[in-house]
């Protein structure tokens, strides 16, 4: 396929234009660029969610159930699922596609023609994503998928990336996840705009939602709020309490409780997920957001253009490199010494 052939295709609704495009940018084939700068004045309509935590919380199970509830509602739905890769190969076993309810070949949603799946390995990258992620999240968008589900590795607690790519952030527990020093120094209270306590049936659930709310609703307001009660009892009825009010004058991350193998509490969470994007519209924040996210991206497309012209061989790098090594120049000299060269010489 040609890249005007595969532009066409996407904008026309070719699964198969969009498959070999996602194939082309995750091996970096300059046509999967060309066709990046081709669609992208389509983007920006479709409601990236992404979905991270813990391995064995439940993250496929509910990237399908999701889905399903979705499909429902008449959204076409793309799903990127990122698998754990080898550094030296970048193989993976792509296990999301055997753990996805309902994506086999005997059931409707693998034919559902408003949906499309794609698995993606990991290649090493640490932070839950692969390398490609946003720019199979563009194609997909481009494409016309109302909903773009992304599930990260689930590698734990480094996996914070998710922020840079998504619009709604969803971070899934389980009751007993861990202790609390664990969870806080994971990050993961800082990057969910959703939580959800998957698996209630295990037990300890209503103990993990009543800390997340605490947790989450902790600015100087509550907390002097919570410093007036005393009892347990009482702390505990006053932190819902306060939760409620400040989830009505702002965004507070929610917390949905779910058992998603028998599909309970998908639908509360999915219509905690169109709430967000309605509330991130309404306050233009989602402008915001996104120009954060765009700021970011050009500085590491910037990065990668230079690394790119340096191991071309040009601008005299690896003489560079052998002064350096050789004790004539130290590295911020010679760093310097580069900048300016490519600066000047353009």
């Amino acid at each position: 396929m040609e890249v005007e052939e595969i532009v066409e295709g996407i904008f026309g609704g070719n699964k198969r234009a969009l498959a070999r495009a996602i194939t082309y940018v995750e091996n970096d084939y300059p046509e999967g660029k060309e066709v990046l700068k081709r669609i992208y004045n389509k983007t920006g309509k479709a409601h990236i969610v992404g979905l991270t935590g813990f391995p064995g919380v439940g993250k496929s199970t509910i990237v399908s159930k999701l889905t399903q509830e979705f499909r429902k509602r008449d959204k076409k739905v793309g799903i990127i699922a990122v698998d754990p890769g080898s550094p030296f190969t970048g193989g993976a076993l792509l296990g999301d596609r055997l753990r996805m309810d309902g994506f086999d070949s005997s059931k409707q949603l693998w034919v559902d023609p408003g949906i499309f799946f794609r698995s993606m390995s990991s290649r090493g990258r640490a932070g839950g994503l692969a390398a490609k992620t946003g720019d199979v999240a563009r194609l997909m968008d481009a494409f016309g998928f109302d909903v773009i589900l992304i599930e990260t590795v689930g590698a734990g607690q480094s996996e914070v990336d998710i922020i840079e790519v998504a619009d709604t952030s969803i971070v899934i527990m389980m009751p007993e996840t861990g202790d609390d020093i664990q969870i806080n120094k994971a990050g993961i209270l800082e990057i969910g705009d959703i939580y959800v306590v998957n698996k209630a049936d295990l037990g300890g659930a209503e103990k993990t939602e009543k800390w997340l709310k605490a947790m989450l609703m902790m600015d100087q307001e509550a907390v002097s709020l919570l410093e007036k009660t005393t009892h347990a009892d009482e702390m505990a009825v006053e932190s819902g309490r306060i939760y409620e009010l400040l989830h009505k004058k702002g965004w507070i991350p929610p917390v949905i409780i779910t058992i998603a193998e028998r599909g309970e509490g998908i639908k509360e969470l999915a219509d905690a997920i169109e709430d967000h994007f309605e509330f991130l519209k309404s306050s233009n924040l989602i402008v915001e957001r996104r120009k954060k996210r765009m700021s970011k991206e050009l500085f590491d497309l910037i990065m990668d253009e230079i690394k790119r012209e340096l191991t071309a061989g040009k601008f005299n790098y690896k003489e560079i490199i052998e002064k350096v090594v050789s004790n004539e120049l130290d590295p911020h000299t010679a760093a310097e010494k580069l900048v300016k060269e490519m600066l000047t010489k353009g």
